[in-house]
This record gives C-alpha cells, structure tokens and sequence, in this order.
C-alpha cells in the first residue's frame, strides 16, 4: 500500500485506501427525465440535465472537463441518486463547444465565459439557496473564475471540489516528457485532434480512432485503465468541434487565477489529484488547496487525469463527505 502523501500545509489525507477501480454501472444516457436547455448570454444553446426537486435544500453543479461532456460525471450522478434520490437537486449540463451544446466561436472559447454560462446555469434552475460546485479539470478552472465573473454566488457556496484541475501555470506543464520538447509535444496533441475534427469526418474517426486512443491511453489516463471508460473520452473527443480543442488549449496557456482562490476561504472545500495526471499534476492541486483557507486534498496513488472515471469511489465520497456537511442543521445558512 502507498504510504500517505502529507504536506506541511494544507491539510492533506492519502486516498491509497479509498480509490478501489471498481464502479457501478453507470445510469442510462441522456436524453432522459430531466433533458432541458439554457441560453448563454450569447444566445448559444447548452445541453443540461436537472435531477432533483426544485425545492430541494442543496443545489449539487457538476462541471466536467475539456473536451468531454456531461457524462464525465455519470457515476457519479448514479451514486448521489441512490444516496439522495430527489430530496438533492443534481445539474450538470455540457460547456459551450462540448457534447449536445451548440459549438462556440474559438474567441470565445474562454473560461471566463464558462463562468458567465454556468451562472446562466445556476439562474435558470437554481435561482436561490445553498450551492455545491464540483469542477473537473476545465470544471475546476471555471470555478476559479466565479469571483470575477460571478461574484454573487461566492456568498451562496457551501462547498466545493476541485478534481484534477489547476489555477494556472499550464503552460509549464511537461506531460512527463523532457523539457526539450514538452512545449513542443504539449502543442501539437491538442492541434493534432483539432486537425483530424476539420479534416476527417465523425464517422472515420470513430471506424479508425487510432490517435485519439493513443493520446488517450499515454496521456490522460493513468492505471488500471478500464475499456469501457477508454472507449467513452475517446468517442468525446471524436465529437468535439475543432475550435473547441484549439481554442480552449490557447486559454489554458494564459488561465492564471490562483488570485482569486482566498475569495473562497472558509468555504468546505476538497482539492482532488492523481499521483499520475500529466495534464494538470499534483502541485496543481497543492496550490489550490494551499490557496484557499481550510482547505484539504487527497492524492490517489496511481491515478491519472480522469479522475471521475478512474476512482469513483473516492470521488463520490469526497462529494458525500461535503453534501452531507452542507446538510447538516445550521450548514445552509449565511456564511
């Protein structure tokens, strides 16, 4: 067993026991009960699904990450349904550029525009009460971005995860390649996916997805690697848009908010990170915590970028851990 990960300061626990590779069997697809729609500030249209009474005392946001969709989170979905059943409202919802969303214009792949829609977000199905956010990778960099873009719901947080993401610095990041020629190779992938969306049709990918299994496989995921999660980012990625891959990959190279994190001090709040992500690796998740009075960070032996996916286990008890806290008698009111 891996020995525990701790850290002068913040607060930091080993998850070595708590990341068991198995899942369950993940809820039926959308569209489904729930299925609805938001229009940006822009007038583009996002995919989101809404579980959960409108009444419900805790509005749960799920945020998922760069070129993915909102079944990032399907285990998520599944484990806080069987825990919560309706009496927790569960929205997650597909950024602008990814899964049933409409395509966005490259200049406006942004993450300070991620905030400002998942605002749009929070007014159309949860215009009042307590809020939890939980952000994976660009999930989590929008949520860095609320003190900015959406200041008024700062005030309604009552906790917050951060999975595998970061508050800046990506363009240092070496992918675990020699530093000669991380910058280069750290270019070229997001390029390269991009080139083969504007170039080769949905259906050839998918016939022949070689590449984006590849990248897949060496980059993001770290071990064990189960098929059918494989299977799932690879089929993402092969229905993103081409300026969402480019245009968000230049975002990511000046995305520095690490300012902004003590707006959410005191707030209950779990910064997650595998020992093997290579996109957005474990000093990443440090300096969030290390930002951010109060907050803590478990470091998964062995797990890569996709953390959702890899351990759901330990990412939904993580969730429960901040839900269940969020619900005690006195944690909904003012902070």
């Amino acid at each position: 067993m891996t020995a525990p990960t701790t850290f002068a300061a913040p607060r930091t626990d080993d998850a070595s026991t708590a990341a068991p590779a198995e899942a369950p069997a993940p809820p039926p697809a959308s569209p489904g009960p729930g299925r609805s729609e938001v229009r940006t500030e822009d007038g583009l249209r996002l995919n989101v699904t809404v579980r959960g009474r409108e009444d419900a005392p805790l509005t749960v946001l799920l945020a998922h990450c760069w070129a993915a969709d909102e079944h990032d989170w399907q285990y998520q979905v599944h484990d806080l349904l069987v825990r919560y059943g309706h009496d927790v409202r569960v929205i997650t919802w597909d950024h602008r550029g990814h899964g049933h969303s409409d395509p966005s214009p490259e200049r406006d792949c942004t993450i300070a525009q991620l905030a400002r829609d998942l605002g749009r977000v929070v007014d159309a199905f949860a215009p009042e009460g307590p809020l939890l956010i939980a952000g994976h990778s660009i999930g989590g960099m929008t949520m860095t971005a609320l003190p900015a873009e959406r200041p008024d719901l700062v005030g309604r947080l009552r906790g917050l995860l951060f999975v595998s993401t970061s508050a800046g610095g990506l363009d240092r990041v070496t992918l675990g390649l020699p530093a000669a020629t991380a910058a280069v190779t750290r270019s070229r992938i997001p390029l390269a996916l991009s080139a083969r969306a504007r170039l080769l049709s949905r259906r050839r990918r998918r016939t022949a997805p070689v590449t984006e299994r590849k990248i897949v496989e060496r980059f993001v995921f770290g071990e064990p690697q189960r098929p059918r999660d494989i299977g799932l980012l690879v089929d993402q990625l092969i229905n993103c848009p081409p300026a969402t891959m480019s245009g968000f990959y230049r975002e990511f190279m000046v995305h520095a908010r690490t300012d902004q994190l003590p707006a959410f001090d005191d707030v209950p709040t779990t910064v997650l990170v595998g020992t093997r992500d290579l996109l957005t690796p474990p000093e990443h998740a440090r300096r969030i915590a290390t930002g951010i009075r109060g907050a803590r960070i478990l470091i998964a032996p062995q797990a890569g970028h996709m953390l959702p996916l890899e351990r759901p286990a330990l990412v939904t008890r993580e969730l429960c851990a901040l839900i269940d806290g969020a619900l005690d008698d006195g944690a909904l009111g003012a902070r």
